[in-house]
């Protein structure tokens, strides 16, 4: 390992230019990095992490990073919102719109899956261009209120857009120091829009007696605003520079390393883990204004307030126990949250009374928050580096993905069975997500999953040095 190389790793946006030079210019520096694998995913190399405010250039983009997850909260938030008023102006059942919840997953697939080809080609400044881009398209359609057939093909552009940002902001700032507490204010953030925008947009409804596509000239501002805020601090995050920074994440033939992280069984439990998360975190979302309102009795305003209860609770969650997660251990810290949650849930569900509904959805926000941070981090400790864009933009994305085909079918089987199935149907995906938890490696003591990737590493380089012998 070179001194250059360990320089690319924390390098200043002022050096950015040399960087590029230096790499570009060193074949043989490439052919060392390329060659070595083992060597950089080595127990023994020491990586200095980047910090969100070190260099200072970091602040700016974290900061970007963080307006554009509220705009993300507010987007998938506003659905649930918007539900009842949708059926009545389109005239339409829960099946047919909960396609809106459904589409968007194409769009997340599409974005799991060309997550790293864009970084390589675009670097960060790629995604900071189309993730914003796809979304003024998807917003523009809908506040013009299309047919009902639009709105499904049109949501699969907000999708992708949000499931490019969603990989990659992951991925960067999963790789930082104290991960678990910064990772949990940029998810905070996205609790903070998923709670103020069913607010907005039931206010909006019900007090100022306006459409419901009027929610929508709000997001579309939000998403210029965001796409100025993106190129302006990513404007130098160029294909180039990304390719420097992160020469491991791409083979000596050029090629992303996504194939060689699908193949690695942690990039598929932690892409199901969060596939069942955000679909349990949108479906409750989602259909808590119905539930409220059909079979709770409540009035509309203060239905919509219970789900802006319930975000708000996951803004809290993600940020005050992001800073106790870290300090008991992820595996045993997202055990306990879990099995709150399962309490809480069966509360939820057996007490028919609108207030205590009301509380315990806050308090079930509230510990569900730090699940999607935490398995972030956790893959960070598990996975080789080379693979961490690759394999954490894929699970993001993926997981994102639950944000469309859980909410989807709970509308589905709503329309047979009536809304109250949200409540078992969300028990038994809390029961599924901490089986997929439990799977890791590691145990549940505070350094277990650290303890079981250096072994897994000290294997691989043992073997490694008996077939050269």
């Amino acid at each position: 390992m070179t001194a250059s190389h360990e320089t690319n790793l924390t390098v200043n946006e002022e050096d950015e230019k040399e960087i590029i030079a230096a790499n570009l210019g060193d074949k043989s520096g490439e052919t060392v990095d390329d060659s070595n694998e083992a060597a950089e995913d080595s127990p023994n190399e020491i990586h200095k992490l980047e910090q969100w405010n070190n260099p200072r250039i970091n602040m700016y983009r974290y900061l970007t990073t963080l307006f554009c997850l509220i705009l993300m909260g507010m987007n998938d938030a506003a659905y649930g919102a918007l539900i009842p008023y949708l059926e009545v102006y389109y005239n339409i059942d829960y099946t047919i719109i909960s396609l809106v919840f459904l589409a968007p997953f194409v769009g997340y697939t599409l974005a799991a899956f060309l997550n790293n080809t864009v970084h390589m080609r675009f670097g960060q400044l790629g995604v900071a261009t189309i993730g914003p881009t796809c979304k003024i398209i998807a917003y523009v359609v809908i506040f013009l209120h299309p047919p009902y057939p639009v709105l499904p093909v049109i949501f699969m552009f907000a999708g992708f857009g949000n499931g490019l940002e969603d990989s990659a902001w992951n991925a960067w700032i999963g790789n930082m120091e104290n991960a678990n507490e910064i990772l949990g204010f940029l998810h905070g953030a996205y609790g903070l829009g998923g709670a103020i925008s069913p607010l907005i947009a039931t206010a909006m409804v019900t007090k100022a007696h306006l459409l419901w596509y009027n929610f929508y000239y709000l997001m579309v501002g939000m998403a210029v605003l965001e796409l100025i805020f993106s190129v302006t601090s990513f404007r130098r995050a160029t294909g180039a520079v990304y390719r420097a920074k992160n020469p491991g994440t791409h083979s000596k033939e050029g090629h992303s390393r996504t194939r060689e992280a699908l193949r690695n069984k942690i990039t598929w439990i932690c892409a199901s883990f969060l596939l069942c998360y955000v679909g349990v975190e949108v479906s409750l979302g989602g259909w808590l204004v119905t539930f409220m309102l059909k079979i709770r009795h409540g009035e509309p305003f203060a239905s919509g307030l219970v789900v802006t209860g319930f975000w708000l609770g996951l803004t809290l969650g993600r940020v005050i126990l992001g800073f106790v997660t870290g300090r008991i251990g992820e595996k045993l810290a997202i055990t306990g949250y879990l099995l709150i949650c399962m309490g809480l849930e069966l509360c939820f569900w057996l007490i028919p009374n609108f207030y205590s509904s009301a509380v315990f959805a806050g308090w079930l926000g509230f510990f569900l928050g730090p699940l999607f941070p935490a398995a972030i981090v956790v893959a960070t400790k598990l996975l080789p580096r080379r693979l961490h864009v690759s394999a954490i933009g894929f699970a993001a994305a993926f997981g994102g993905g639950g944000a469309a085909v859980l909410p989807f079918a709970v509308g589905a089987i709503a329309q047979a069975k009536g809304v109250q199935v949200l409540q078992p149907i969300a028990l038994a995906l809390f029961v599924a997500i901490l089986a997929l938890w439990c799977t890791l490696p590691g145990g549940f003591r505070k350094r277990g999953l650290e303890e079981s990737q250096r072994k897994k590493e000290e294997e691989e380089i043992r073997r490694g040095e008996d077939v050269t012998a």
